[in-house]
């Protein structure tokens, strides 16, 4: 299996070549440094993203109330994540920083707000 992608680490962007053998061993090239290394691992075998995401109010004159995970999620769980936040519905204020989640489906991940809710006018 070989897999192409681009190297989001740092600002140089190098093309990496991810590549397993036969023995289960990975190999990539095109990378300038050792997070470019790590990095093209990591995507070839668990993908992760920070989700970032907005949950809405219960109350109608209300904002919704943007969140974010504290570290990144496995790619095939954001879908889940995401339906379970959109289904939500926020009655108690919250202060940036505080979790709304905490160690969703036991991954470690928490689910915190990044400003006040409800924002203060």
């Amino acid at each position: 299996m070989t897999k192409n992608m681009i190297c989001i680490n740092c600002p140089r962007g190098c093309r990496l070549t991810v590549t397993r053998s036969a023995e289960e061993q990975w190999e990539v090239t095109g990378n300038f440094c050792a997070r470019g290394k790590s990095y093209g691992i990591q995507e070839a075998t668990d993908p992760r993203r920070t989700v970032t995401a907005v949950v809405p109010s219960a109350e109608p004159h209300l904002p919704c109330a943007p969140v974010r995970s504290n570290a990144p999620v496995p790619v095939k769980m954001i879908p889940d994540l995401l339906n379970e936040l959109y289904q939500m519905r926020l009655t108690a204020p919250a202060k940036r920083g505080e979790r709304l989640i905490t160690n969703w489906r036991e991954t470690g991940i928490d689910i915190i707000f990044t400003s006040d809710f409800p924002a203060e006018v």
